[in-house]
Order: C-alpha cells, then structure tokens, then sequence
C-alpha cells in the first residue's frame, strides 16, 4: 500500500515538473510581443508574467480541469502508469520542440500523450470521441478567432491613430501593452495549468484517493499555478525568439493588439471549459496584427513550419506515449 501511494506521489511530482516544462516552454506565448516591442526588458517580461500565471486561479473556474480529468479518456481505465506515459509522451515532445525552437502547444502534448497511454493500455475504445472532437475543432477555430479579433482590433488603432504622430503612438502602445500583457497571462494560466490539475485529479480519483467524488483539491490547483509560474519565471528564450521576431515585426501598438485578441480568445474558451493551445491563439493573433500592416510583413515561411509542427503535436506525443506504456507495461504492469 505504501509503495502503491509512493508511487503516486512520484507521478505527481512528474505532472507538475510537465506543468514547470509547460510554463517554460509556453513562456514565449507570454513575453514574446512586449520583450520584442522593448516594452519590457525579458527578465521584468518573464517576472510579470509569471505572477499572473500564479494568480489566474483567482479569476476563472475549473472547467478546463473538469474536461482534461473526465472528457478525454475514459477514467475506468487510468491508472498510474497511464498517467506516466501520458506525461513522458508530452515531456519528450516539449523538450524537444522547444531544442529545435518550435512553438507546438503543451496543451495538446498532453491531450496527445494521453490519447497515445489510453490507447495502448485498453485500444481506441477508450479515447472519448466527444472530447477528442471539440479539442480538433479548436485547434482550427483558437487561431482563427485570434486572427480574426487581431485583425479588426489592429484596423481599429490604426484609424484611431491615424493623424498622431509615431511617438506619440508608441508612447501609448507602451503603456497599453503592459495592461495587455497582463492579460494575456491571467489567460494563460487559467488555460494551461488546469490541464495538468484534471491529469493529477484524475490520477487521484483513479486511485481512490479522493472519494466517491470528482472535485479539484485546492493544494492541485495552488501547485499547478505556482508550477507554471515558476516555468515562466525561467523562460523558453529560443521560442521567444522564434514568435516575437521571425514571425512578423512588432511595433507596441501591435503587441497591444495581438495581446489583447489572444486574451480574449482565452478567456471565452477557459469560460467554456475547452483546453485550447495558448501557442495556437497568440501566433494567429500575431499573424492577424502583421497582415494589416501589408500581407508581405508576414513570415509566411516561418508561419508554414509553425503550422506543421501543430500537425504533428498530437500524433507526435501519442505515439510517444504509446511506446512509453508499452514499455512499463512490459516490466511494471
């Protein structure tokens, strides 16, 4: 019994090191707009939003939890080992992506990771075809509304600063860009850590460690944030580059823009209780702010490898996962 609770405790500890790679990993979702608009130097960018990321647990409810916990894969059939190779499916894969400089989502690491555990202990029948299928459908919509708002919201500041004079533009981008930067934080973490809070409750549930009932410990929500934060506290600064630089140039009047459309579209699918890529949503955003500009100011071959890295995401860390099960399974199960 003991050995059975230690392990668990182990797995735990592994989930919220996946939610630290998370927040390391996804720090460029964060940062990348106001460190390369100069807004921020990167170690204030970094402080300022990890301390919203820690804070998120106070705005928004736990619907994204819910989902990752009892929507993705059947919860008769997790167990420890499961979980492990859903989180080395989704460690692996980050790690990775973040070596080559990749923006791919942690969120739908995870997902894939589980699908990919889930599938080797128990075959196909056990993925949730419900879940798996509003997560694909915002995999297209979250960059697409991200875009979209960025678009209009870009439209809207360039006529409304149309007769200004370009320091007087930047000045105000500056001080916008601090409030929006804040938001789009408060929406990472809202978004990003619950993902690894429904994983450990579920894990939890699956043991009988909670009860007959499925509900969030406070101490899950308190570690995840503080996880997350502490991974963006510690920054992903090959990816920041490859976001806040390589995609489009930013001025601080389009990363207020970009910001502020991506935390809207956080906001909306955390309300929702839908687990959507923050790495999707601020890369649309991006895309949306630089084709206002002209369409040529857009990256496209950089937005093309982007792209395919998204495609691979899920595939990419379930077939990790699968191999990581069958592994354990081999000599564990």
């Amino acid at each position: 019994m003991l050995e059975g609770v230690f392990l668990i405790y182990v797995i735990v500890a592994v989930a919220l090191i996946f939610d630290f790679i998370n927040g390391f990993h996804d720090a460029a979702n964060s940062i990348a707009t106001v460190v390369s608009t100069r807004v921020l130097r990167p170690q204030w960018a970094v402080v300022w939003a990890a301390f919203f990321n820690f804070i998120a647990f106070l705005f928004f409810g736990l619907h994204v939890a819910n989902t990752i916990g009892k929507g993705v894969i059947d919860p008769a059939i997790v167990g420890p080992f499961v979980i492990l190779a859903a989180l080395a499916g989704a460690i692996i894969w980050d790690i990775f992506t973040w070596y080559v400089g990749l923006p791919t989502s942690s969120s739908h690491a995870l997902i894939g990771g589980l699908g990919g555990a889930a599938v080797a202990k128990a075959g196909f029948g056990a993925l949730m075809a419900k879940g798996f299928i509003k997560i694909g459908i915002f995999i297209i919509v979250s960059p697409v509304i991200g875009f979209i708002l960025a678009y209009i919201l870009m439209t809207l500041m360039t006529l409304l600063f149309f007769k200004s004079t370009p320091t007087k533009v930047d000045r105000w981008g500056r001080k916008m860009q601090l409030v929006s930067a804040a938001l789009y934080s408060l929406g990472h973490g809202g978004n990003d850590a619950q993902k690894t809070m429904g994983v450990i409750t579920v894990l939890l549930f699956s043991t009988g460690m909670l009860g007959p009932k499925f509900y969030i410990p406070l101490w899950v929500v308190l570690a995840c944030h503080a996880a997350m934060g502490l991974g963006t506290l510690f920054g992903g600064w090959r990816i920041v580059r490859t976001m806040g630089m390589r995609i489009t140039k930013l001025k601080p009047i389009g990363g207020f823009c970009a910001e502020t459309s991506g935390a809207i579209s956080l906001f909306l699918a955390t309300a929702l209780g839908i687990p959507v890529s923050t790495t999707h949503t601020i890369t649309g955003s991006i895309i949306g702010v630089g084709t206002v500009t002209k369409f040529s100011a857009v990256r496209w071959g950089v937005t093309r490898d982007i792209l395919w890295a998204w495609v691979f995401t899920i595939p990419g860390s379930f077939l990790i996962a699968f191999g990581a099960y069958s592994i354990l399974d081999l000599f564990f199960v």
